[in-house]
Order: C-alpha cells, then sequence, then structure tokens
C-alpha cells in the first residue's frame, strides 16, 4: 500500500512511520505545520508543532531513507481547532482540542488531501489497534492501558478507519522507546508533549482571556444562592475545577468548593460540595455509531481521555445518545465527548459509539 505517515516530530510517530516501512508498504512521511508561527525551540514537554520538531521528523525520515515534506495546515487547524477552542469556552462548555485535531485535520483534511494523491492510508502513532470484521474496520482500546488513545479518535467514522493505520496499538511506551533507540532515531528519549500544543506555555486561563477580554460575572453558592466573589469570565472555569476559584471565605462545614455549572449569558459561576459533581446520566449530541441501536445497550462510559469510566447501559433517543451510569461520575462537562466500550480483555475494547455531552443530570 501508498501509505502516508504523519510525523510530529516525536519517537510514537517515528517507530510508527519505521513499522510501516518494514511491513513493505510504500511509506512517505509528512510533517504538518499547525503554527502560522511556529516556536524556534521546544521546552521539555511543553507544546508541539515547532521548528525544532519539524527538524527532527526529517531526520528520522532521513534515517528511514523515505520521501520528506513539510504541508501547511495552520489555516485550516486555526478555524477548526483553535478557534473552535475559543468559542466552546466562550459557550461555557469543556472541549478536547486532540480529539477534534483528529478528528477535522489528521482524519479529514489530511486524509482528503492524501486520498485525492492516491495514497492508501494515513499511518500515526496514536495509540489504538483496528480489527476487521465481516469486512468492517473497529477500532479497540490499545494494549498500553496508560497510552490508549481510543478516546481521542473514537469520533472518527468507519469510513476513516478503513483508511488509518495505528501500528502502535499492540505496543507499550516502553518498548517503543527501546525500539527508536535500537534504530538509531534521535527522538527516542525525546519528553512526550503533555500540554495543548497551541498554548505551550501551559496558561490556558491567560490565553483564553487574550482572546475573550474580561466579561465580569458572579460565582454564586448553588445551595444557598449568596454571592461568594466575583470572576472575569467563565472562560477561566471549567465543571468540577477546585482550584483557583478566587473566593476567600471557607464553606460553612469548611470543606471545599468545586465548579458545579457554568452560565455564560448571565456570568454566573456556580459552586458547591463535591458530592452535588455526582452524574448518572448524560444526553449527548452528533453520536458516532458504529452499531445498530435497536435497544438499550450495556457498555462503559468514558468521559475524559484517561479516566473518568464507569459501567452504563446507553439508548439512541430522537437523535441523541442517552447513557445511563450505573456508578456516578463526577467532573462531567458540557463539550466533552462520551465514548461507549464494549470491554473485551483479549482483543482490547470495542468503542461502539462516541457523542458530544449536552446535559448531564
Amino acid at each position: 500500500m501508498r501509505v502516508l505517515a504523519a510525523m510530529s516530530g516525536g519517537v510514537d510517530s517515528a517507530v510508527a512511520a519505521a513499522r510501516a516501512v518494514e511491513a513493505g508498504h510504500d511509506v512517505t512521511g509528512v510533517h504538518l505545520a499547525l503554527s502560522a508561527k511556529p516556536g524556534t525551540l521546544r521546552t521539555g514537554a511543553r507544546g508541539c508543532c515547532t521548528i525544532e520538531d519539524a527538524h527532527d521528523a526529517r531526520r528520522a525520515a532521513d534515517v528511514l531513507g523515505i520521501p520528506f515534506y513539510v504541508w501547511d495546515f495552520a489555516e485550516r487547524f486555526t478555524e477548526d481547532v483553535v478557534e473552535d477552542f475559543v468559542a466552546e469556552y466562550a459557550a461555557g462548555r469543556t472541549p478536547n482540542p486532540c480529539l477534534r485535531c483528529n478528528e477535522r485535520i489528521k482524519f479529514e483534511a489530511l486524509l482528503d488531501k492524501a486520498v485525492a494523491l492516491g495514497f492508501d492510508a494515513v499511518c500515526t502513532g496514536h495509540y489504538a489497534r483496528l480489527s476487521t470484521v465481516d469486512g468492517r474496520v473497529e477500532l479497540r482500546r490499545s494494549a498500553d492501558d496508560g497510552k490508549d488513545q481510543s478516546y481521542v479518535l473514537a469520533s472518527l467514522t468507519t469510513e476513516q478507519l478503513a483508511h488509518a493505520m495505528f501500528p502502535l496499538g499492540g505496543s507499550t511506551k516502553a518498548a517503543v522507546r527501546e525500539e527508536a533507540a535500537a534504530r538509531g532515531l534521535s527522538v527516542a528519549e525525546k519528553p512526550d508533549s503533555h500540554d495543548i500544543c497551541f498554548i505551550p506555555d501551559g496558561d490556558t486561563r491567560g490565553f483564553l482571556t487574550r482572546r475573550l477580554g474580561e466579561q465580569p460575572g458572579l460565582l454564586v453558592d448553588d445551595e444557598t444562592g449568596a454571592v461568594l466573589g466575583r470572576h472575569a469570565g467563565v472562560h477561566e472555569f471549567t465543571v468540577g475545577q477546585r482550584k483557583g476559584l478566587g473566593i476567600d471565605a471557607p464553606a460553612p462545614d469548611g470543606r471545599p468548593r468545586y465548579v458545579l455549572s457554568l452560565e455564560p449569558v448571565s456570568g454566573t459561576v456556580r459552586v458547591g460540595s463535591a458530592e452535588k459533581l455526582a452524574v448518572t446520566e448524560i444526553v449527548a449530541e452528533r453520536p458516532v455509531s458504529r452499531i445498530e441501536w435497536d435497544g438499550p445497550v450495556e457498555c462503559v462510559a468514558q468521559v475524559r481521555a484517561h479516566g473518568g469510566t464507569a459501567p452504563a447501559v446507553a439508548e439512541l433517543v430522537d437523535g441523541s445518545v442517552v447513557v445511563h451510569l450505573r456508578e456516578p461520575l463526577r467532573g462531567v462537562a458540557p463539550g466533552q465527548a462520551v465514548a461507549l466500550y464494549r470491554p473485551d480483555p483479549t482483543a482490547g475494547d470495542l468503542v461502539l459509539a462516541s457523542a458530544t455531552i449536552t446535559t448531564t443530570r
């Protein structure tokens, strides 16, 4: 097959490309330039997509002996990921930019261009597994639970998955680093990126304030309605947040307060006890499903990239997915994705569906 390997400049994508070459595919490497003004140097695990990352990707391609290109996707990335991120926070929701990037950049914009140029698949360094049943491609968790990225890939369609390749799905991160060193790849010990790539300093609040400006509002006790303080905008908060609330006086019972809900129109941030964060029902829209909804489905629901899972029963009601959690989850916010899995410890839990959370109860 003709394979386009998306090479970020990190160890995972470099080893994924190497395995595609070793499997006998005709591989071409490409680095996506996602920033109009990329930083010159990377600092530790802060961000990605810098000039240094592009150089690392090129050096890896040279070691593998494959053609290498840099494609400018900055405008598309800004519109579909960065602007979406800002708009979601302004609306009081909590988006996942990595999920959006996979959905709209790597497996929409990049994949569309790859197919148009005659490539059969896009290869990435994601930790997830693919299997084929009756000619249909299915997405599963990776072998390394700590690195599993099936959650941020769960919104991909069956057609997109049919053109995807995840060579690292059956490996652990430690094994990937060892392999990179053995192959002579200089990125073998390069730190992983743990931050939002377009906010390399890690200051999400500052980034949003610069984009949205100050939009003053009130911090209100959800139980009593008492005003506890003021804030510069609902975009500074997320549901479940405990620190940085700017409340001077402790709760009457001495226990910490948490953000329970955000009301962007009135500018109200409601806070209360941890117990009030417990969610037992989730309603989500725009489902991407790999099952036929002919009734309630037993599953495991996941609401965060790592953690936030509970056994559940899900059903499709008037085009929305309603998830009834058998165990309550905390910190579930509108704008997040909920991914549904069928447990399978042998082959990897199977992704059944993904949808965007609108309300919780």
